[in-house]
């Protein structure tokens, strides 16, 4: 078998039409903060998507589990999986709805708050690693640009 791995070049012509592509630069780039920051998480048995749900939880006083699948696009069912792992871990509660008893709203806890806290160091670790080629203007110009964008595109 086979272990030799191969380098990419840069210079090859594929790769240049390929990073001309901004969008196929901004999945990457993606993929790779997805990548370091799970990484960043592994000790606690969370992902960046549990961590989304948190910081997002820490943003209003309780969401019903469609709201979170909207606003942070992910499907409905996997919603349920990630309230219930934040529910096992302590960092999240489902609670009975002021406005409708019949559904439940999604809660931070006391303790996803310290974990949000805990995680902040990893977060701007991770986006330094990411942005480390960028002086601190340039990183306030891509941070503006892709607010812009995912205000106009995400919404």
């Amino acid at each position: 078998m086979n272990t030799k791995t191969t380098s990419i070049d840069a210079n090859e012509p594929w790769m240049r039409e390929l990073h001309a592509d901004t969008g196929y630069l901004l999945y990457r780039l993606g993929l790779r903060s997805g990548q370091l920051f799970n990484s960043c998480l592994q000790e606690s048995g969370l992902r960046l998507r549990h961590y989304a749900v948190l910081r997002y939880l820490a943003t209003c006083d309780g969401a019903l589990q469609r709201e979170l699948s909207a606003r942070l696009g992910y499907d409905p069912s996997a919603i349920v999986g990630l309230v219930d792992d934040l529910e096992k871990a302590g960092f999240a509660e489902r609670r009975p709805s002021p406005d409708d008893r019949r559904s439940r709203i999604v809660v931070l806890t006391e303790a996803g708050r310290a974990f949000l806290r805990d995680t902040d160091e990893a977060g701007l670790k991770v986006t330094n690693e990411l942005l480390e080629p960028l002086d601190a203007g340039e990183r306030e110009t891509l941070h503006a640009l892709l607010l812009r964008i995912a205000q106009d595109g995400l919404n």
